[in-house]
């Protein structure tokens, strides 16, 4: 590993400002790669300590930036934990440094944007959620650097939304958009499942399950095969989706098929 200079994690600030000359960036990547391996033994309890570790140390360190990324990644992991008190704490602060920093039109601040509007969506604050949806579609679209994963989660958890608004045809169209995005994604299969999924919800919401039945069962047919392919890496996050899904399975009468990847879930997760 290369030596870590100075240079490379102060940020010189004006000499005329009142604020700190310097800025002590914290590691982002590295962050994001440990908060990874505490998800896939399904540690939330680790994940929250290192989490709000690193936001007292950007805090410390005056690093906005890093703020800004942590509150993101905080909102999410409230709105797993089930805290909406929490949650909303962080997406308020996110939004103060979106502000402060002037990012309100870059990628980093329509991210910010997603994760509270999930946020939103999980305590049922839908219509708030569609209007930070809107405004992360808005950059997302127009911006050359949105990273394909990116923009197909946003289709899919938007959509979601739409549907517990009874706006059947715009969550179509945006599941449809998910679906043809997350082909351009590396194991994209693991989101196109869940897509599918969410599909047969919109059909037995907008036609009523047993008019719905055949669309239903052949979604279901398709999330399967998604979650079969044998090129899929078997790690935390396959065990996650495979944990996510199966209550959907067994919903729809797919008893086998739910238990079979609650198992595969917990073998990854006991292996991990």
């Amino acid at each position: 590993m290369a030596e870590i200079k100075k240079e490379d994690y102060l940020e010189q600030r004006c000499l005329l400002c009142d604020e700190p000359t310097e800025v002590r960036m914290i590691p982002q990547q590295r962050i994001i790669e440990k908060m990874n391996d505490y998800m896939s033994r399904r540690d939330y309890a680790g994940a929250e300590r290192h989490l709000l570790y690193w936001m007292e140390e950007a805090e410390l360190g005056h690093d906005e930036r890093g703020q800004l990324m942590l509150c993101g990644e905080l909102v999410g992991h409230f709105r797993k934990t089930g805290n909406k008190e929490q949650a909303m704490i962080y997406a308020d602060k996110g939004l103060k440094l979106v502000e402060r920093l002037d990012f309100s039109e870059t990628v980093s601040a329509a991210t910010l944007y997603v994760n509270i509007a999930t946020a939103c969506n999980a305590f049922d604050e839908n219509e708030r959620a569609i209007d930070l949806f809107q405004k992360a579609l808005a950059i997302y679209e127009n911006n050359e650097r949105t990273a394909p994963d990116l923009l197909g989660g946003l289709y899919n958890n938007m959509a979601l939304v739409l549907t517990d608004l009874d706006r059947f045809a715009e969550a179509k169209g945006l599941y449809q958009k998910a679906m043809k995005t997350m082909e351009q994604v590396p194991n994209g299969a693991l989101e196109q499942a869940i897509t599918c999924l969410n599909m047969a919800d919109l059909c037995a919401a907008e036609l009523g399950e047993e008019a719905a039945e055949g669309q239903i069962f052949d979604l279901l047919d398709q999330a399967q095969d998604l979650l079969d392919k044998p090129e899929l890496p078997r790690n935390g996050y396959y065990a996650f989706v495979c944990e996510k899904c199966a209550p959907s399975f067994a919903y729809y009468g797919y008893f086998r098929t739910a238990e079979d990847l609650k198992e595969r879930a917990e073998r990854i997760y006991a292996g991990a």
